[in-house]
């Protein structure tokens, strides 16, 4: 009798997981089906993974490996909810800022990493990293002609007037909409037609300092550093003068708690200076940040340490320290 039990059990079983087994398969055909409960479904899973809990489990990881691992998987997820629901500016927005932080942190920062031991694996990576910033800010751009119709095409024609109609708002989709474009342009510095995008770029990166230069707890300031030293033509004095001013902000507004703004003045201010003791100062100051005192940015400040820890490496080529037995002076002070 318990034996007979016992077999009716299974059987039971057996089919019960038939059942979740055929519900699973009708869900996802139910998925793909095309109708409005379908349309419904793809917006609440797109809410989901735009929304800020989602940003907040990636971004406070301990482990950058891990989520290096794992975002692939994650941006193809994202590219599959977009083309179900292609004009959710939300869904645009995570998907492209994702790219950006992709190719920076797991593709242009290992080309870095690389490019003494294999020149030949770091130009394809760089190769890659341009290939992934287009597509972040295709989806970024998208995101704000979702908002604002006929905004692309306003931004090529006349980016100065262009620009006018994003309001505070916009923020996020503009600031990460420069971040992708200026790193795809200092990838393509042998690409005319890429370097003849700056305009558009230099026109959104002016709009979004007008709107909200505090953005993201000095995100932007942080990103002005690298892209004022880039552009400001004249003295060197006077753009390494408005570098310090953005990092001063930077470090203010993140109290402190932000590796990037130390590592991004190092590589834009001290290499170009060729101030090696300030350049030492500020990295040790980013490698003396403590990640888990800020855990949603504990991911990003790991990355950057990382990148200050081999920037400090490979100090003696970029400042061409000389033998300590040379006549010569050893350091710029």
């Amino acid at each position: 009798m318990k034996e007979s039990a016992q077999r009716g059990q299974r059987c039971w079983e057996k089919k019960e997981r038939r059942w979740v087994g055929y519900i699973g398969v009708g869900c996802l055909l139910f998925f793909i089906s095309g109708c409005s409960i379908q349309k419904a479904l793809v917006r609440q899973a797109a809410g989901s993974l735009a929304g800020p809990q989602t940003t907040a489990v990636f971004a406070s990881d301990d482990d950058p490996e891990l989520v290096g691992q794992a975002l692939p998987f994650a941006l193809k997820l994202q590219e599959v909810l977009l083309a179900q629901d292609p004009k959710n500016p939300d869904l645009l927005l995570s998907t492209g800022s994702a790219f950006v932080q992709y190719a920076y942190a797991y593709v242009q920062d290992r080309a870095d990493a690389v490019e003494e031991t294999n020149f030949t694996e770091a130009a394809y990576l760089r190769r890659r990293a341009v290939r992934l910033y287009r597509r972040a800010l295709r989806y970024l751009l998208q995101g704000l002609e979702v908002r604002h119709p006929g905004f692309r095409q306003a931004l090529e024609q006349d980016p100065t007037n262009a620009v006018q109609q994003l309001t505070k708002a916009d923020m996020p989709w503009i600031y990460w909409s420069a971040v992708a474009w200026g790193a795809l342009i200092s990838l393509s510095k042998d690409d005319p037609m890429t370097l003849s995008e700056l305009p558009q770029l230099d026109a959104l990166v002016r709009r979004a300092e007008a709107l909200d230069p505090d953005w993201g707890r000095g995100a932007l300031q942080t990103f002005l550093i690298q892209y004022d030293m880039a552009q400001i033509q004249g003295s060197q004095k006077e753009a390494v003068q408005k570098a310090w001013n953005h990092f001063r902000r930077a470090v203010l507004l993140s109290k402190g708690m932000d590796a990037a703004p130390f590592v991004t003045m190092a590589e834009a201010v001290a290499v170009q200076t060729q101030n090696v003791q300030l350049f030492e100062t500020l990295l040790r100051q980013a490698l003396a940040i403590d990640p888990d005192l800020y855990p949603q940015n504990r991911l990003m400040n790991l990355v950057m340490q990382r990148r200050a820890r081999r920037l400090l490496q490979k100090e003696e080529e970029l400042f061409l320290i000389l033998p300590s037995n040379a006549s010569q002076p050893k350091r710029k002070q």
